[in-house]
């Protein structure tokens, strides 16, 4: 199956000249979003991971379900001042400005195997900001995912763990 017949792109989204990969078609289709979460599993299973965690918040529609197939935890990063209890910032620079996430501190156990993931990976800012985050926090970031990578921005090169995408878009 060809999973970028089940994306949907959107013109001028969020702003003109921008055309935003819309994932909800292919969460619309269950066979599509089966053959994805089954893509995904085989890809991130041979990390043997102990955690998966999600960013907020397409990231949790990816992660949650592979943490169930694979029978290993699920932790969120999220826009600050979004989770309860003690939480560990992160702050890093966007294209035009800068944004924060959190995690919770308790939330990895020191030496767990992490795998983190997302949605789509454009410049590799808010990826790269969740896995120096997990490893904050005590995690042993070993691989990071996505269901979509823009290779034209070149996000990978900001990431210093193996990554995987199971759809490339190169314009």
């Amino acid at each position: 199956m060809n999973l970028k017949d089940h994306i949907r792109g959107v013109p001028d989204f969020p702003k003109p000249g921008i055309l935003f990969y819309d994932i909800s078609t292919l969460l619309a289709h269950a066979g599509a979003w089966r053959e994805t979460v089954e893509q995904l599993t085989r890809e991130i299973g041979k990390y043997r991971p102990d955690r998966l965690v999600g960013i907020e918040s397409r990231g949790f529609l990816v992660a949650a379900p592979l943490a169930h197939q694979l029978g290993c935890g699920f932790t969120m990063v999220r826009k600050k001042g979004k989770l309860p209890g003690t939480t560990i910032p992160f702050s890093y620079d966007l294209e035009y400005g800068s944004d924060t996430i959190e995690i919770q501190a308790d939330a990895i156990k020191p030496g767990e195997r992490v795998v983190v993931l997302d949605d789509l990976l454009a410049t590799g800012g808010t990826l790269s900001a969740a896995i120096k985050l997990s490893r904050m926090v005590g995690g042993d970031v070993v691989a990071a995912a996505c269901i979509i990578e823009l290779t034209f921005l070149n996000g990978r090169s900001r990431l210093d763990v193996p990554f995987s995408s199971m759809v490339a878009y190169d314009s």
